[in-house]
């Protein structure tokens, strides 16, 4: 039991900014911690959907609740999933050698490339939440379809936990070595799948179209994962599973986007 109290403190002061008590980083602790990774994802979600409900019960206008709802996802991170992306930007547009790339990641300082898509990034959410913004707030239907995209935060970090114990690390002494090597491989694999299956099932439930499209292009953006680590850079990082989940998020959205689109049309 103080091992899983244990993996939750180190997973939730590692991954976000929700106090949690000091908890001492050892083995032991570390050993169940990518089981609780995606539980984030689900505190996201819920303070999200808070959000949404506040906007739409107070009559808040479209720009500022969907600037709220792409925030809060940065304030629960601590922005620890947009730095990745925005380092691995940085390394791909390099255009360099794997050791070069590697480099990169390392090196805090932001190039021209990181700051360009990370002004893309935000517009294409910003346009994405205002999208959808604007059909909670003069849209007279449950929107459902709008709160299975919801599940997207859980089953991007079930990904990434996932990929922190299946894929080879390019970084023997990094942070995703750290973890890998302490986890217990087949708890995490298992929870993953949990995380992944039920948050799919839930967003299909929700809204069978949107969540179908959620699943479908978050196991297309995990597969360009796989091989922009595994070509790019020899294996995964701290920085490309930050990487991932930013841009499986923004993907998912942007097919829940897609989704809200059909159904008012066709109904």
């Amino acid at each position: 039991m103080k091992n899983i109290f244990g993996g939750i403190a180190v997973a939730f002061s590692m991954y976000s900014r929700i106090p949690m008590p000091h908890w001492e980083w050892t083995e032991e602790s570390m050993r169940y911690s990518m089981c609780f990774f995606p539980a984030i994802g689900i505190v996201t979600g819920c303070l999200e959907l808070l959000w949404l409900l506040v906007a739409s019960l107070t009559g808040i206008g479209v720009l500022f609740t969907a600037a709220v709802a792409i925030i809060l996802p940065v304030l629960v991170s601590g922005g620890i999933h947009l730095d990745g992306f925005l380092d691995t930007s940085d390394a791909l547009s390099s255009w360099r050698t794997r050791e070069e790339r590697l480099r990169i990641l390392k090196d805090p300082h932001a190039g021209a490339f990181a700051v360009i898509s990370g002004i893309v990034l935000f517009v294409v959410l910003f346009g994405a939440a205002g999208e959808l913004a604007g059909s909670m707030i003069s849209g007279g239907k449950d929107h459902r379809d709008i709160t299975a995209i919801l599940p997207a935060f859980v089953m991007a970090r079930g990904f990434s936990a996932l990929s922190v114990v299946t894929f080879p690390g390019a970084n023997p002494k990094g942070t995703v070595a750290a973890f890998s090597g302490a986890s217990a491989k087949k708890a995490v694999v298992l929870s993953s799948l949990i995380y992944i299956v039920g948050s799919a099932g839930l967003s299909v439930f929700l809204d069978p179209l949107t969540g179908v499209l959620l699943t479908g292009v978050c196991l297309v953006v995990f597969g360009l994962y796989r091989h922009t680590a595994m070509k790019y850079f020899g294996g995964t990082t701290g920085d490309l599973c930050g990487w991932f989940v930013t841009l499986a998020e923004t993907a998912m959205l942007l097919a829940g986007v897609l989704g809200s689109l059909i159904e008012r049309n066709l109904l």
